[in-house]
């Protein structure tokens, strides 16, 4: 079993930063990628970043320039930089680790961010 711990969200105020962190129980190059989703209240739950094995970044648009994702193989964990953050970005942010080995997707329980206008 695979587990995913979120940390670092938090309440902030506008234009502010956060950074949160993704702790694996396994490698995190057992993971095709990592990303960070996230779900607002009412909405879909969406991708926000991802780093894939070779290390390709994707970001959705809303956060390109702002968020960045990085990642610590040493340690298991991947990290999303959030700055310059607005209102928009409030929701629950979640860990995703897609697994090959166990043809299983990995979430964690999320940490929730607000941002105060």
């Amino acid at each position: 079993q695979v587990h995913l711990v979120e940390s670092g969200g938090g309440l902030v105020q506008a234009g502010g930063s956060l950074i949160l962190s993704c702790v694996v129980s396994r490698s995190i190059f057992s993971f095709n990628a990592m990303g960070w989703y996230r779900q607002a209240p009412g909405k879909q739950r969406e991708l926000v970043a991802q780093i894939t094995i070779g290390g390709i970044r994707i970001y959705t648009d809303s956060v390109k320039g702002r968020f960045t994702i990085s990642r610590d193989s040493d340690k298991n964990t991947v990290y999303l930089q959030m700055n310059s953050l607005k209102p928009e970005d409030t929701a629950v942010y979640f860990c995703n680790a897609p697994s090959p080995i166990d043809r299983t997707d990995y979430w964690g329980h999320g940490t929730q961010v607000t941002v105060s206008s």
